[in-house]
């Protein structure tokens, strides 16, 4: 049964007989906001092009990044599945996903940070059913949903995290605003939720 997260809330990825999960998929799926007026119906739909960002932390430090352009963690345990340029699965599916093997992630990476970008500049006024989801890649199953609500004039957010806490796994959503085109850009705001 999947948890709808609300901001700061935590769970733990261990299974229900205490087990541990092996291979998880961070999901996050968009959908352009429709336009209004007269000019909407002659335009048609926008394409959005929003990123997803794995960014790996040993003792607050960068020590790995999983994007469009760096699609593996240099030790392999994060794979990004490609960039999609112009979401759609909205509700439904997955539009970009990031899949973490976490009895492979190196014993020193204790945080793992899931931001969104907007890579082309337009704001989350301009998206609508955004949702960030974390999925037992083993079994299909959805663990648990944090839905950006609220729209907004920012262009980036930080998601979520899961980290190592007395050698279990948990996911915090975090879903703090932030302005970037680039996971680069949303380090100040990352900061803080370390």
């Amino acid at each position: 049964m999947s948890v709808n997260l609300s901001k700061g809330q935590q769970i733990s990825l261990s299974k229900s007989d205490g087990s541990a999960l092996i291979y998880v998929r961070m999901g996050l799926g968009w959908q352009a906001a429709p336009r209004k007026g007269f000019l909407a119906k002659l335009t048609g739909a926008r394409e959005i092009d929003l990123d997803a960002s794995a960014v790996l932390f040993a003792s607050r430090q960068i020590a790995d990044v999983v994007f469009f352009q760096h699609l593996s963690s240099d030790d392999g345990s994060v794979r990004h599945t490609g960039d999609n340029l112009t979401g759609g699965a909205g509700a439904g599916g997955d539009d970009e996903s990031i899949l973490v093997d976490l009895a492979r992630v190196p014993a020193h990476i204790d945080q793992i940070v899931f931001t969104v970008n907007s890579f082309t500049g337009q704001t989350f006024s301009e998206v609508q059913n955004a949702f960030c989801r974390l999925v037992d890649d083993t079994t299909g199953a959805e663990l648990a949903r944090y839905t950006l609500t609220g729209g907004g004039h920012h262009t980036a957010q930080i998601m979520a995290k899961v980290h190592r806490t007395g050698g279990t796994w948990q996911m915090k959503a975090i879903g703090e605003p932030a302005t970037g085109r680039t996971f680069q850009d949303l380090l100040p705001s990352i900061a803080p939720h370390l």
